[in-house]
């Protein structure tokens, strides 16, 4: 898996890039230098990038179809509201209490494609603290009921940086949709 800052996108997301419309509306959260929220605009979407660090921040600022937002997801509210997008892309990043605002954040139809770390990766280096590393089916235990699940993965990758992740891509359908699903 590819450094969180490096400008080239995760495998995982471009695998399952193809699911977000073009021209759809996508949250691009904890986006670091915004390797995802390029691919996305150059893609023809219209995206909003969201990090805590101004500086990573500015190097999109000129960037046609991305909206850069500086906020620290961790505290105080929800910087969203009520709004919903099209597509939401995570990597390398997790803050449990803000999980199930993302299935929330989703409009009908929208795709959720997340990729992070999970226990066990404190054997191969950072993140070590629980407080940020998945429990084994983590990511299909919190949305397996508010998004139907298209693809998931979990364990031990081997490469220039050897990791332990948890990967999950989820479409939010319609109620009727979802019943049409489990039948």
């Amino acid at each position: 898996m590819a450094d969180h800052d490096t400008l080239a996108p995760s495998a995982w997301v471009m695998r399952w890039a193809h699911l977000v419309s073009r021209g759809a509306r996508v949250l691009d959260l904890a986006c670091g230098h915004g390797r995802h929220a390029r691919l996305f605009a150059r893609r023809g979407c219209t995206v909003t990038a969201v990090d805590r660090d101004a500086a990573a921040l500015e190097a999109l600022a000129a960037i046609g179809g991305i909206r850069t937002l500086h906020v620290d997801l961790e505290l105080g509210p929800w910087p969203f509201g009520a709004d919903q997008f099209d597509g939401i892309v995570v990597t390398n990043y997790l803050f449990r209490p803000r999980l199930g605002l993302l299935a929330e954040a989703l409009s009908v139809g929208g795709v959720l494609i997340y990729e992070t770390f999970m226990l066990g990766n404190e054997a191969f280096g950072r993140p070590r603290n629980p407080e940020f590393l998945l429990r084994e089916n983590e990511l299909i235990e919190v949305f397996g009921a508010s998004l139907t699940p298209i693809a998931f993965e979990q364990g031990a990758i081997q490469g220039p940086r050897p990791a332990v992740i948890q990967r999950f891509v989820g479409v939010r359908a319609t109620p009727a949709a979802r019943v049409a699903l489990a039948n």
